[in-house]
């Protein structure tokens, strides 16, 4: 039966199962950086003959299919650290499957790099930027360098994989520019070359580390060592805040529930483009831009009062993927990018106008709120006419008061939710550039 191991190395001697495995395999693959790490292992001098050197991990995949079908069926192939651990381990269980693929696990190079500053790694979040030794077959990563701002700012501490184009310096230009921690006590540690005799760690603030140079390969870890309340509120709340807490002028705030529908309606990307059209005191706009840090907020407001109150919402609550546009739309959406999401709180009178410069920009998901039975026909009849499917909602609310130490509820006027579709679009946001 073909059988591919698939053995970690780097940092322990080789456990009696790996040994073996690797002892009775009919060939070895490795690239030249693991073999520099395997040439010191005991295991090596009595297997050197049966290694093979492929740099490529698609002419890895395809060698161990010609190996198979030839008959040599107990193949081996060296990865580094953790093959599962954003490794070369997940390529090899999907080409060949769980039933044909073994894996032996060394030490990842992440967790070896906490173990090296004495820092505990239960709580922080793991971010490969490695996409790949080819330019033109980068892989598709989950977040992208411009993300870690605010990865850092709501985790506490990142573990990153880097590669030559996501370097430590480029990392660390990227997190001092940002507004979100350019004033926080972070601390980078540059962990290069782990496991070879000339490994180094480097610690220093993102302004120190951006001017340096770095061996490769290397990993880097980030510590925001700041108080752990991150914003105005107090506390770590990534959805759900309250009116009282966003600054606003004469009652006019999207009202909490009415707020919760609505961003649900709008099944936001954690990445992508959202324009908040008519945006008040911004309370939709901050909502999604904590809760999606990657996500860029481009928040429409006409009234110069209103606009004090979104810039003063901003620096309360740290936010720094929104971008505040002041001005009528849809004049005032000329030379945006083209928004995957609309929400349309105000319209000034020119929701038509709206609905069709945003289909034009191709919004895939446009949700309007409306107080009035007319600007609910005129919401539907917009969207229609630009090929929306369709749905409303009534939100009616009522809020308990005390009256004479009874309690009563109060009603609120109900609040049309109309949300507005691309039928078939099931394409993933597009990804910034």
């Amino acid at each position: 039966m073909n059988r591919l191991y698939v053995i970690g190395v780097g940092f322990r001697p080789l456990d009696g199962k790996a040994g073996k495995a690797i002892r009775d395999s009919s060939v070895i693959l490795a690239n030249d950086r693991i073999m520099e790490v395997f040439k010191g292992y005991d295991e090596y001098e009595a297997v050197r003959d049966k290694i093979r050197i492929i740099n490529s991990v698609y002419e890895t995949m395809e060698y161990i299919r010609e190996a198979w079908r030839s008959g040599a069926s107990r193949t081996v192939l060296l990865a580094s650290g953790d093959p599962l651990f954003f490794g070369i381990g997940r390529m090899a269980l999907k080409e060949f499957g769980k039933g044909f693929v073994e894996i032996l696990p060394d030490l990842s190079s992440i967790q070896v790099a906490f173990s090296r500053i004495k820092e505990q790694w239960g709580e922080a979040l793991f971010v490969s930027l490695h996409g790949g030794p080819d330019p033109a077959k980068r892989r598709e990563l989950r977040y992208e360098i411009q993300e870690l701002p605010g990865l850092l700012r709501r985790y506490g501490r990142l573990g990153i994989l880097t590669d030559k184009v996501n370097n430590p310096s480029e990392i660390a230009r990227v997190l001092h520019s940002s507004p979100l921690i350019r004033h926080r006590p972070v601390r980078m540690y540059v962990c290069e070359r782990l496991g070879y005799p000339d490994e180094r760690i480097t610690e220093g603030t993102p302004e120190e580390i951006a001017g340096m140079t770095f061996s490769y390969p290397n990993v880097v870890i980030a510590l925001d060592r700041g108080p752990e309340a991150p914003d105005a509120a107090g506390d770590d709340t990534r959805f759900g805040l309250r009116e009282e807490e966003i600054r606003h002028t004469g009652g006019l705030i999207t009202k909490d529930e009415v707020r919760a529908v609505a961003i649900h309606k709008l099944r936001l990307p954690r990445r992508g483009v959202f324009w908040d059209i008519g945006g008040g005191s911004g309370s939709v706009s901050i909502e999604a831009a904590r809760m999606n840090p990657a996500l860029r907020v481009f928040l429409i407001e006409k009234d110069a009062g209103r606009v004090e109150d979104v810039r003063a919402n901003m620096t309360g609550f740290n936010v720094s993927n929104i971008e505040l546009i002041t001005g009528e739309a849809p004049e005032a959406l000329e030379g945006l990018p083209g928004p995957d999401r609309v929400f349309v709180g105000g319209s000034g009178g020119r929701l038509q106008e709206i609905v069709e410069h945003s289909a034009e920009k191709g919004a895939e998901r446009v949700v309007v709120n409306a107080a009035t039975i007319e600007t609910l026909y005129e919401a539907l009849k917009a969207l229609e006419a630009r090929g929306f499917d369709t749905e409303v909602c009534e939100v009616s609310i009522s809020r308990s008061k005390v009256i004479n130490r009874r309690r009563h509820m109060s009603a609120h006027n109900p609040v049309f939710v109309i949300t507005g579709w691309r039928a078939g679009v099931a394409r993933p946001p597009r990804r910034r550039r």
